[in-house]
């Protein structure tokens, strides 16, 4: 069985290194355009702001490594033709430029996603960076070496993150957002509230409600960003506004969503049925709604690049979908969430109710205890938990991964009350904040007697 991998990062390198452990008699061909793979481009925040001091630590595995498994990988060559229908492929080697054909029996594409990059007046000047890969976070750790104001434009995860690295670098901290909170896609505003005082506490300033509309530079460098609302002054630019899937190999070939993220079954596999996608170039079922989304995620795409290998010739293990969770640390904040937000579930058109507590998560005759604030979204008329949120300086973001399951399993927030966590001073109280939360949504008063009908 001759295996084609388009893409080597998280999705890719889960896929490989499954599908040669249970398949140890395929060919596997790997073909990345990149010079490195299996990149953990969540911690770019983490190298610029210095706290990973060694960036090799951010790579899990390396050609070398693949090869130990029988896996042939070739760097620095791009797939330029997939034919699906003849099993083809036709490949350049861009060191070279050197172009070949390959054919296949089974492929796996996962060729992750890109930046946005905007079509803005000014875009090509230098100190206008983006901030994906291994060679985007070294070019963005040696220009801001000489950088002074640097300026974020995109308030996602990867956007706040790097604002809180350069402040912590002595930089004068601009950002940026066409949104009037930022973290929106991800937080409700009694969340992005305290962390958006918080930057402004540390100095940074915050131009939120603002949409980019050029860039201004001298001699060939950026030294301006103007907005719908006025102009910010930079030495460097960071765009962090968003992703899309890296699809164009396959489009009109299979299935996918109006952005280019490519549908995929239960089982991993396209509307094509050799071929399979995961990561980031994929749409993925979110169970909040029930419906298809685009959510990259480096949780997502390892978890559908196992799956892939698992049902390459065999579908054994379906795809239970996902909720979207995630963390992030701003400054002393704990922050993670899951599913839909309040805002998130009435753009969707659902009719949701939302129960929420501030209170300290252990008791108060310990030496110290903080605050936890958590809100959970529910569905008014079946009381199914659909997302959760949660913020304290002690880090309790992994009681989301609990919240998580419980969306998972399509449990109620009336059985959230009621679940069996343990009690123990040092953590929590005897009533644990998921079931206090569950707690405050149960109904104020309980039917009759003569209203119960058996």
């Amino acid at each position: 069985m001759k295996v084609a991998v388009i893409g080597c990062t998280h999705a890719g390198t889960a896929a490989i290194v499954n599908t040669a452990k249970l398949h140890p008699e395929a060919e596997i061909t790997v073909y990345e355009r990149n010079d490195n793979i299996s990149f953990l481009s969540c911690g770019i925040a983490l190298y610029v702001g210095g706290v990973v001091k060694d960036p090799h630590g951010l790579f899990y595995s390396s050609p070398e490594k693949l090869a130990e498994l029988g896996v042939k990988t070739n760097m620095r060559h791009e797939v330029t033709v997939v034919d699906t229908k003849s099993k083809t492929l036709r490949v350049r080697n861009l060191a070279t430029g050197q172009e070949f054909d390959d054919t296949y029996d089974k492929l796996i594409m996962t060729t992750g996603s890109w930046p946005i990059v905007p079509k803005l007046e000014g875009i090509e000047l230098e100190g206008v960076l983006l901030c994906k890969n291994y060679d985007h976070s070294n070019t963005i750790i040696e220009k801001a070496k000489q950088a002074n104001k640097i300026t974020v434009v995109g308030a996602g995860y990867i956007g706040v993150e790097l604002v809180e690295a350069f402040q912590m670098n002595g930089k004068q901290v601009t950002l940026i957002d066409g949104e009037d909170r930022i973290l929106n896609k991800y937080l409700d505003p009694e969340f992005t509230a305290p962390i958006e005082q918080s930057f402004k506490d540390h100095g940074i300033k915050l131009a939120l409600n603002e949409k980019v509309s050029s860039f201004a530079g001298e001699g060939g460098k950026v030294t301006k960003v103007i907005t719908s609302e006025g102009e910010h002054e930079a030495d460097l630019v960071i765009l962090c506004i968003g992703f899309r899937p890296n699809t164009e190999l396959l489009k009109g070939q299979v299935d996918m969503l109006p952005n280019g993220a490519i549908l995929v079954n239960d089982y991993m596999q396209t509307s094509c049925p050799d071929v399979y996608a995961a990561g980031d170039s994929c749409a993925i079922h979110y169970n909040p709604t029930g419906k298809h989304a685009y959510i990259p995620l480096a949780t997502n795409a390892v978890r559908m690049g196992t799956l892939v290998a698992r049902n390459l010739v065999t579908e054994t293990i379906p795809y239970m979908g996902t909720q979207g969770t995630s963390g992030i640390k701003i400054y002393e904040d704990n922050i993670a969430a899951t599913g839909l937000t309040e805002e998130g579930a009435k753009a969707e058109g659902m009719d949701v109710e939302t129960t929420m507590i501030i209170d300290n998560y252990r008791p108060e005759f310990m030496p110290t205890f903080e605050q936890v604030q958590l809100k959970v979204v529910f569905d008014r008329a079946t009381r199914r938990i659909l997302g959760a949120q949660i913020l304290s300086k002690t880090d309790l973001t992994q009681s989301i991964n609990t919240v998580s399951v419980c969306i998972q399993n399509k449990m109620t927030i009336d059985q959230l009350a009621f679940i069996d966590f343990f009690f123990q001073p040092h953590y929590n109280k005897p009533w644990n904040f998921l079931n206090t939360v569950g707690l405050e949504a149960l109904p104020t008063s309980v039917p009759s007697k003569e209203a119960v009908t058996v």
